[in-house]
């Protein structure tokens, strides 16, 4: 069967919500709390094929939803009580494994039992064994650290209801073809496979011929408009960075209207919310507001009463008011048809608009995406330096004088201000100035110091999973352990590493693998923690949340990389090494070093 070609850009406004899908109950909850609401093309497409039992053929680029299209109808399909490997996925880069292994983890929250594990080269294999021992029911890998499992018996693949091969010709172009014929060759033969890529050269379509039953076929092409008269930037952020980005961004940049994107309806909200009490008018544009409300919101926004809205993309869609100068994508697309149409929304008319991209580590593929697919060069945000950035409100500052002078009666203003100068004796000047700081809300003209942007890789180099150097490192002698604090509480792994080395003495050293989550965190510790030291971890504050720490009694965690871990007596923790209880100090060497001395991570 072959589905007709639809073009990325164009959007079926009267398309079937993700409700509207026979998803699992759980997978419907995932996606209202991931906040999707429409269905990309690619999307829309494939997910009811893929529900029905069918094969599928899709040619797709990066950044249009394919992560979701398959794995939304597929985790569906699966069975959680059954501990063995059910669906398989191979993708090309150890990068590209460990983003569609958290995604997946993301839409399973909610099912309980379901184990998600991700298996690549360049890291030890303890830790993958462990889980594939321990009944993980999914598996995302790169075919090579695949093959070596399944061959070596650690993997089986006998009961597998579901493939999926992601960008299908980029592993082509890596050497992994023949690995997939038998790795394929290794699953049963009435399995349900997806198989989707970018280009379709003769050996992928000889694959899919071979290997593929009767799929259905499905083309994206993706809507290369560029637009000239938008100036694209993008701007490195972590995630509790970014409202403060924002009001950095809202005091820097010169702009008429100014649109901010939210992925969800509560987050529009919050946002506004947030500005407002910065002082900036700002309203928010979503689903759940009345039909009428949302029409006062644009209606205000045009007539320019209020100049930033915080908007999610179904209810910004067809938005049309040649005001918005700017648009923010606060948090960034779920695929490229939303990019499109939301930078769509400013340099109407022929003028010229500015588009900035929030982007997190994770979220990099979606930037190489616009850039590779839309033909656009996103430039990395630059902060005005100080200087400029006076000079910039002096110059406002005398703008806004000027036109006070000129179009306006001062006559009242004048004789209050010339009697109290009369009965005060106060310079003339000064009250100037003392006016000039009431209008400012008792705010001063000049910043102190100005932002720049967030320290992180640059955009050269390849984005990693975020591994530590532990070389130290046995993952035979560490223990998983869950603490309370994740991304969304503004910590960061030198926070988690730094709190734990300072309270307990512990040299970072002996700290391994931290996967970090939302509002959680994993970590590796060693085994042979004393009873006390684990109690005062509890105890622990990073970024205004105790760590309240615990063993990791089940959530699949990626493994650090191996070396050489001294045990009990050499190092980690020593019986009876003077631990004392609450001042984070030991007596003695080994992993512990006197006065909590913190010694960063290597």
């Amino acid at each position: 069967m072959t589905e007709e070609e639809l073009p990325q850009g164009e959007h079926d406004s009267e398309g079937p919500r993700f409700e509207d899908f026979d998803l699992a109950p759980a997978i419907q909850k995932a996606v209202a709390r991931v906040g999707y609401e429409t269905p990309s093309p690619i999307q829309r497409r494939s997910i009811p094929p893929l529900l029905e039992g069918c094969d599928l053929l899709g040619v797709a680029q990066t950044g249009t939803g394919k992560t979701a299209a398959f794995s939304l109808p597929l985790l569906s399909r699966l069975d959680p009580d059954l501990k063995v490997v059910q669906m398989l996925c191979l993708a090309p880069t150890r990068e590209l494994a460990i983003q569609v292994a958290e995604a997946m983890e993301t839409f399973a929250e909610d099912i309980p039992g379901l184990r998600i594990l991700a298996v690549y080269g360049g890291t030890g294999y303890t830790e993958q064994i462990r889980e594939l021992k321990r009944g993980a029911q999914i598996v995302v890998g790169t075919p090579g650290r695949v093959m070596d499992h399944v061959k070596k018996k650690y993997m089986k693949l006998d009961q597998v209801k579901a493939m999926v091969l992601d960008e299908a010709d980029e592993m082509l172009s890596m050497g992994f073809i023949e690995d997939i014929e038998w790795i394929l060759e290794q699953t049963p033969s009435d399995r349900q496979t997806a198989l989707f890529s970018a280009t379709m050269p003769k050996p992928i379509r000889k694959l899919a011929d071979k290997h593929l039953n009767e799929p259905v076929e499905i083309t994206i092409e993706v809507k290369r408009e560029n637009a000239p008269n938008i100036r694209q930037r993008f701007l490195k952020v972590r995630p509790h960075e970014k409202i403060d980005m924002l009001s950095r961004i809202l005091e820097i940049e010169t702009f008429g209207a100014m649109l901010i994107f939210a992925r969800t309806k509560n987050a529009t909200t919050d946002i506004a919310e947030t500005l407002m009490a910065k002082g900036y008018p700002a309203e928010a544009l979503n689903g759940d507001m009345p039909q009428k409300l949302r029409e006062k919101t644009v209606d205000r926004l045009r007539k320019g009463h209020v100049k930033v809205v915080v908007a999610t993309d179904v209810a910004a869609r067809g938005l049309d008011v040649d005001v918005i100068t700017h648009v923010v994508n606060y948090d960034a697309p779920f695929d490229l048809e939303s990019y499109t149409h939301r930078i769509g929304r400013t340099g109407r008319a022929g003028r010229e608009g500015d588009a900035i991209l929030f982007v997190t580590n994770k979220e990099m593929r979606m930037l190489n995406a616009i850039e590779r697919t839309l033909k656009s060069k996103c430039d990395e945000y630059k902060f005005p330096t100080l200087e400029e950035m006076n000079e910039r409100k002096l110059g406002e500052f005398f703008t806004r004088m000027e036109e006070a002078l000129t179009s306006n009666d001062l006559t009242d203003y004048r004789q209050a201000i010339q009697k109290f100068l009369e009965e005060s004796g106060k310079d003339s000047i000064d009250v100037a100035a003392a006016l000039a700081y009431l209008d400012a809300g008792k705010k001063p003209l000049f910043y102190d110091e100005m932002p720049t942007a967030p320290k992180g890789p640059k955009r050269e180099r390849r984005e990693r999973d975020g591994d530590r150097d532990d070389r130290y490192v046995n993952n035979n002698d560490l223990q998983s352990y869950r603490v309370e604090v994740g991304e969304y509480h503004g910590a960061e792994k030198r926070d988690l590493v730094g709190a734990i080395a300072n309270e307990i003495g512990m040299d970072s050293k002996f700290i391994g693998k931290i996967r970090m989550f939302k509002d959680h965190s994993f970590i590796d510790l060693p085994k042979d923690m004393p009873k006390e030291v684990h109690e005062a971890l509890k105890q622990v504050w990073v970024q205004g949340h105790q760590l309240n720490i615990s063993v990791d009694r089940g959530r699949p965690r990626q493994e650090g990389r191996g070396g050489k871990f001294r045990g009990k007596g050499g190092g980690g923790f020593r019986k009876g090494g003077g631990f004392r209880k609450g001042d984070g100090r030991s007596k003695s060497g080994g992993g512990f070093k006197g006065g909590g001395k913190f010694h960063k991570e290597r």
